[in-house]
């Protein structure tokens, strides 16, 4: 019996990593992709960083990506940037390849 709780304790411990990894991955695309848009919004460096706080605080409001996605886009919009949900969409799958690559590396 204990082999098997070793096995299942092993397994529990391999899901709790790759759930971390998976926050990480994606608290660091959110950031990512904020900085994209700041840039577009031609934000000086300091109210980037700001702004990357804030978007990877708007992720808490609801469960997924359409939080983030409404957050860009009214900003953007706001801020006379031409951007439409694809194009945000489209940037945060670019942001989540780039945020796994800065992960693994840094690993």
């Amino acid at each position: 019996m204990t082999m098997f709780d070793d096995r299942e304790r092993a397994e529990e411990a391999k899901f709790a990593r790759d759930q971390e990894m998976l926050f990480r991955i994606i608290a660091r695309r959110n950031r990512l992709v904020a900085q994209w848009a700041a840039k577009q919004m031609q934000l000086t460096p300091a109210e980037t960083d700001a702004y990357a706080k804030a978007v990877v605080q708007a992720d808490f409001e609801e469960a997924g990506d359409e939080d983030v996605i409404r957050k860009l886009v009214g900003d953007l919009t706001a801020a006379g940037v031409e951007a439409d949900e694809p194009t945000v969409r489209r940037a945060l799958e670019e942001q989540a390849v780039e945020a796994r690559r800065q992960l693994m590396e840094s690993r």
